[in-house]
């Protein structure tokens, strides 16, 4: 990096927001009963019940959330001991498995959109529409190219 800090850094300060905001939705989740919702967990759960009207697979949520096969493995399964998700054999491929929503999985998600909503509040009191405008493009550019790169 030259002639800049660690301080000064993109890296630094998207790790500094990400660690904010984690406990931040761990905070609001907890006050409606999901402490044990990591937040992994809840964006995958949210990602789901955005798109129930589809079929999903482990290979979507790698994609969506830029994560690797071996880490989902691991997070699935745990959400699948919880009872959050079930992973069901489909009839054209026996080594895909769909992914589906619980019930329980169903009514978490309701819970933690308010949360997600109730955050999304607090940033919009800091960012103007054209402010947020300009941040999500940015970090959109950010990921495309780190994706491609």
């Amino acid at each position: 990096m030259q002639g800049s800090s660690i301080a000064e850094s993109i890296s630094h300060e998207i790790k500094a927001i990400d660690h904010l905001m984690q406990r931040k939705m761990i905070m609001t989740a907890s006050k409606s009963g999901l402490d044990k919702v990591t937040i992994m967990h809840g964006w995958i759960i949210g990602y789901l019940i955005l798109n129930n009207d589809k079929e999903i697979y482990q290979k979507d949520i790698e994609s969506e959330f830029a994560i690797s096969r071996s880490t989902v493995t691991n997070i699935l399964k745990l959400m699948e001991k919880k009872g959050y998700i079930t992973r069901e054999s489909v009839a054209s491929d026996a080594r895909l498995k769909k992914i589906t929503l619980t019930d329980k999985g169903v009514q978490t998600a309701v819970i933690l959109k308010k949360a997600v909503e109730e955050n999304e509040k607090s940033f919009d009191r800091l960012l103007d529409n054209d402010e947020k405008e300009t941040f999500l493009r940015l970090v959109k550019k950010l990921r495309y190219g780190l994706e491609n790169n």
